[in-house]
């Protein structure tokens, strides 16, 4: 109806049937065809709603905004065998893929218990899960780093597991936000925290380190070498113009390898930023100490003969794992373990190149 709808009535009533219509409100427009800054996507933000334009970021290999593809989620349910009934626990909730299958695998009857430290992705990832049909009870979401498995099972009265996942990878929805400061890519505050409201950011941590400290993290936390010719020249930057943005930091990095003689090749470049920024990440959480923990009281949260999968993306990480696991089997605390690591398969590596660095170790309970 057009602007007849709005006539009245001789008494100046408008009809019941002629509501004025609401006003037209536009949709939001990408700035071109392929928006760059993470808020402008909003049709990747909002895979219900523009399901199409999802699958088309999906076919083309990359990862929409604001969500994460599960990595090696057929090698994962070979390795656990979950099975109907049985109790699992994802210890890294993550954007929920790997919990959405396990909840496959165990239902009906079986249960799902999920961690997860970062306190703004956690409640959006569980509205999703419990959006499906299945018993309330079935799945257990409580926010806590993986290495507070033994306590929340305490907690929550719940056994030992038949099954345990552990994905250590940062997940794509921390890394695409500018906000969060894990990407150098865009401009955001130098922060790289799981959990932004504990602990101090990045940028307090870089501005509180000596060389040799500095020196020590980037040997430890990302195999950097020269490390301490670069913690020296990037910490002389830092007492010119603190880093506060991940740019900043970015661009010193730039600064650093490109200065003397023979200039550093490109690729060189984007490496040492990438282990600039997992050593301070790595330290800001303390990763290897919540990974040590974990693998420490792992064997306390499997029941006799259940299954553990860890995915791990770098060797600091993989390291780890390998020692526990044979350490673990030397000491009959498992019967058996991965002999090598197995790696996403040529088809993922190119649907997802995330996926590439991804390594796979399981052990089983004895």
């Amino acid at each position: 109806m057009g602007r007849a709808s709005l006539a009245t009535h001789p008494c100046g009533a408008l009809h019941m049937s002629d509501t004025p219509p609401k006003p037209h409100v536009r949709r939001p427009r990408y700035r071109g065809t392929h928006p760059r800054a993470f808020q402008e996507k909003y049709k990747e933000l909002n895979p219900e709603r523009y399901t199409d334009d999802v699958a088309k970021v999906l076919a083309s290999g990359k990862t929409p905004a604001g969500s994460h593809r599960p990595i090696m989620v057929r090698e994962i349910l070979d390795v656990l065998a979950p099975a109907p009934g049985d109790f699992v626990v994802d210890a890294t909730l993550g954007y929920g893929g790997h919990t959405s299958e396990l909840l496959n695998a165990v239902l009906p009857g079986g249960r799902v218990l999920a961690l997860d430290v970062d306190p703004i992705e956690l409640p959006k990832t569980e509205a999703r899960l419990r959006s499906r049909d299945m018993p309330t009870d079935a799945l257990t979401v409580c926010r806590s780093n993986f290495a507070g498995l033994r306590r929340v099972l305490a907690e929550q009265s719940l056994p030992p597991a038949n099954a345990v996942l552990a994905d250590l990878g940062v997940s794509s929805m921390q890394i695409d936000d500018p906000s969060r400061g894990f990407t150098y890519k865009s401009e955001g505050p130098l922060d790289l925290r799981m959990n932004p409201h504990r602990g101090q950011p990045a940028s307090a941590l870089l501005a509180s380190l000596t060389v040799d400290r500095f020196a020590r993290l980037l040997e430890e936390n990302a195999d950097q070498p020269d490390a301490r010719a670069l913690a020296h020249q990037l910490l002389d930057a830092q007492r010119t113009s603190p880093f506060l943005t991940t740019t900043a930091l970015a661009a010193a990095v730039r600064d650093v390898m490109s200065a003397g003689p023979g200039r550093a090749h490109d690729d060189d470049i984007e490496t040492t930023i990438r282990r600039v920024f997992q050593t301070l990440r790595v330290a800001v959480n303390d990763e290897f100490g919540a990974l040590q923990m974990f693998l420490s009281n792992l064997p306390e949260c499997l029941a006799p003969g259940g299954r553990v999968a860890i995915l791990t993306f770098h060797s600091g990480e993989d390291r780890r794992v390998k020692h526990a696991f044979r350490e673990g089997l030397q000491s009959g605390i498992y019967c058996r373990i991965a002999d090598d690591v197995i790696r996403a398969g040529s088809e993922e590596r190119r649907a997802n190149p995330r996926s590439t660095s991804a390594k796979l170790r399981w052990a089983v309970r004895a």
